[in-house]
């Protein structure tokens, strides 16, 4: 479960963030998570809730926004929608796609005091 290892890394970056810019409690974070970067939401929300416990986000709510996957086709070149990574183009059925987003994973807030 690579989200455990992920929480902890987000902790990190939540924790610098407090020295830097000097709050003492996280209320709630923001986080995206692209659909195609292979994270479970539901792995993420138990994972944070384990690793924020004791800590300056222990009470934190976790707001996850799951951000879609994108691409560029080269056959039709147009920018189209994708669920998953081997999706043909779903205008032209064309497999060159080179993904635009959707591989995302990051804190877009913090709610702070």
């Amino acid at each position: 479960m690579h989200e455990m290892a992920l929480c902890e890394s987000m902790i990190e970056i939540i924790e610098r963030e407090a020295r830097e810019q000097q709050f003492s409690r996280v209320r709630a974070v923001w986080l995206e998570i692209g659909a195609l970067g292979h994270v479970d939401p539901e792995a993420m929300r138990f994972c944070f809730s384990a690793v924020a416990h004791g800590g300056i986000a222990a009470d934190a709510r976790l707001e996850i926004l799951e951000m879609p996957g994108a691409a560029w086709c080269m056959d039709c070149a147009k920018t189209v929608t994708i669920a998953q990574r081997d999706a043909p183009c779903p205008d032209c059925g064309g497999h060159h796609l080179q993904i635009t987003a959707g591989e995302e994973l990051r804190i877009r807030e913090l709610e702070v005091d």
